[in-house]
Formats: structure tokens, sequence, C-alpha cells
């Protein structure tokens, strides 16, 4: 824990005004996938990482880093190892092989100095039910020496309004949102973040996506898993796509993007259109992908754009939106394929040191200094 204030990160009050928080600023990678400028050693950081459920390998020779001042995004479908890699990084999980850090430090056999440095945002639970975000979030704070200020964070994710009410009545949105700040509470340097938006309303992930922006600009290393491409999308400087146990791609939204086929454009009109009387006064192939969901294969030229809306306007049919290129979500699921349907869990069950048992009953009951403020309830599986 820290020990002065002057080794505490900085506060978050403030953090995110502003922030844009559909831009990958900061730190964000260069279309090969590194960082701009020089990088100093990585915040979280493994080598090679191997996971083993008796037989069957979850995780399978992973390499990943993120450096403070940036957010990492780790996709995948589920069984495809985030899980428990995420976990070997915070430390409840040993690893079965291979080197991992964070901080410097070895998240299992330095757990006790680590956890006071890095925050853990839970899906759902880990709050008393009867405890409403001020007085939770003031129980949290008591775990750390230099915490946020509770009425700060509850301004930031805006549950101001709500501060008194049992986490049971809270909207799931706002139990997420309070997840959210629970994991923020003790200004870690390391932020590990599962599925922050999922089940947020629109008002509350604006609120989400300008506090993570917030984390960038206050320098602290977030790393989140998400199923909602979108938000990686807008969040993430980089993303690192896992299949299989294996990191299948690795780099910036836009770049992972770029790589998923060629030039293209696509767009949204009336279903059955005639792509092949389109397609000859574009002069380039056009495909239905699905019901009034278009591709042209060509790129996205003035020339191109006016043919497409001149010949939609000569039969009085809108146009609903016109995009360039393909989008995350349309390469991640190029290259998981069916896989992204799959449902098998990356942790097929307790066994022997597989450390699922150090997960459990964390929380509130840790004591200040000794206890483990990072855990206040079960993980659901990504």
């Amino acid at each position: 824990m820290p020990s002065d204030g002057s080794d505490a990160a900085a506060p978050l009050s403030g953090a995110g005004a502003g922030a844009g928080a559909g831009t990958a600023g900061g730190t964000a990678a260069t279309a090969g996938g590194t960082a701009t400028g020089t990088r100093a050693a990585p915040a979280v950081a493994c080598h090679g990482l191997v996971v083993r459920y008796g037989t069957r390998t979850a995780v399978d020779g992973i390499t990943l880093a993120a450096s403070a001042g940036e957010i990492l995004c780790v996709l995948g479908p589920n069984g495809a190892g985030k899980t428990s890699t995420i976990e070997c990084l915070e430390g409840y999980r040993r690893p079965s092989g291979g080197a991992v850090r964070v901080l410097g430090l070895d998240p299992v056999a330095d757990h006790r100095a680590l956890v006071p440095r890095i925050g853990v945002m839970l899906q759902r639970g880990g709050v008393y039910p009867m405890l409403g975000p001020r007085r939770a979030l003031e129980l949290f704070a008591a775990y750390y020496d230099h915490p946020e200020d509770p009425e700060a964070l509850l301004e930031l994710v805006r549950l101001r309004e709500v501060a008194g009410t049992p986490w049971r009545h809270l909207s799931g949105g706002e139990q997420a949102r309070l997840s959210l700040a629970l994991a923020l509470i003790g200004r870690p340097e390391v932020v590990f973040l599962d599925e922050p938006t999922a089940g947020v309303d629109p008002e509350g992930r604006l609120a989400v996506r300008d506090l993570v922006a917030g984390l960038r600009e206050a320098g602290r290393c977030v790393v989140l898993t998400t199923h909602e491409l979108t938000e990686a999308e807008r969040l993430a400087d980089r993303v690192a796509i896992l299949h299989r146990g294996r990191v299948v791609a690795e780099g910036t939204p836009r770049a992972l993007a770029a790589a998923g086929g060629g030039a293209s454009v696509s767009f949204g009109a009336a279903p059955g259109l005639e792509v092949a009387a389109l397609g000859t006064a574009l002069g380039a192939p056009v495909a239905e992908e699905a019901p009034g969901r278009y591709r042209v294969a060509a790129a996205a030229t003035p020339a191109l754009t006016a043919a497409l809306t001149a010949w939609l306007a000569e039969r009085d049919l809108a146009l609903t939106d016109l995009r360039a290129g393909r989008t995350l979500e349309e390469t991640y699921l190029a290259i998981v394929g069916a896989d992204a349907a799959a449902v098998p869990d990356d942790e097929p069950g307790d066994g022997p040191g597989n450390g699922r048992g150090r997960r459990r009953g964390r929380g509130p009951s840790a004591r200040r200094g000794g206890g483990d403020p990072t855990r206040a309830g079960q993980r659901t599986s990504r």
C-alpha cells in the first residue's frame, strides 16, 4: 500500500471532463500496433502465458503488454481464454507456464504488495445488497491509505441522486457504475474492467466512456474485456483478439478494421435492390450482405459516392447510412467465425491448484492492509 501521498496515483476528480470519450488519444498505438514515441516498461505484461485445466489448454502461449496511459481491450468469444488470462494478470489464478508481471511484480508471489495498486471491476455482485452507493464507497475507501473521495466518485459516475438507494434496488446500469467506482476507490495504477458498459443505459454509457478516457489521461493502465465491439472501437487504444487460447490479431481498432478486407463501402437502403444494375452503374461489384445492408467492393471515392446517391435518387430510395471500410465488429466476426456464438467456459470448474478458491469471500471482510478489497464477489465468466 502506498506509504505516502506522493506515491499514490493522482486523484480522478475532474478526470474525463472534455476527454472526448469516442477517441483513442493519449498513447494510442500506431497502425502497426506499437505506440508512438519512447515507451517505458509495460504496466502489464505476460509472455508465453499458458493455463491448463487437466489435459485441456485454455491459454496457449499468449503474449500481451499494456503501458501506463493506455487502454487495452481484450476480445474473444466465450472459451477463448480471456477470463483465465485476466485472472493470471490479477493474481487470482496461478499460470501453468510463462511469465506474468504487473507493475513489475509477480501477481501471485507478490500478490499482497500488488493488490492495493490495482482495481478490479466485477460484472456483477460484490456489494452487500442493503448498502447504497455512498456507504459502499465509504466502506471500500476505509481499506486504503489514500483513497479517492467517495463524494467525487459519486459525481463522476452520476450516482449522487441514488447515493442512498440499496444496491438491490439499483438498476442494472447503476449497479455497473457503482462497480466501476468501487474499482477506482483505491486510486489504482492498473484497472481491470469486466464488461464496463453491459446493461448500462445511454446516459450511463457516456459517463463510463468519459471516466475510462479520464483514466487514460491520468496515466492509468486500463485492461478491459467486453463483448460490445462498438464500445471497444470507441474506447481502446489497442485491441487483442483471443481465439482458442491464442492471440490471433492485435493492433489499433482502425488498423484491425483496415486489415479485415480490401477497400469497400457499406451502406443501408431498402432491401432487395437490383445489385447487378447498381454494380454496373458504380463499376464495382455490389452484394447485399443482410436485408437492407449492402457492400460495394471499391474505395469510397467522391465519384463513387456521387454515383451511388444519384442511382438511389433516380429510384426515390433513401440512403440510411454510408460507411467506408470495415468495422472492428466485422473484422472480429471474420476472424473468429462461428466461434463468436460459442458458449463454452474457459474455466471448466474447480480443480487442484487452479486458484479459484482464492477468489471467493474477499472484499468487505478484508482487514486494512492485509485483505483483498479488489475481490468482493464472484467474477462472471467472460
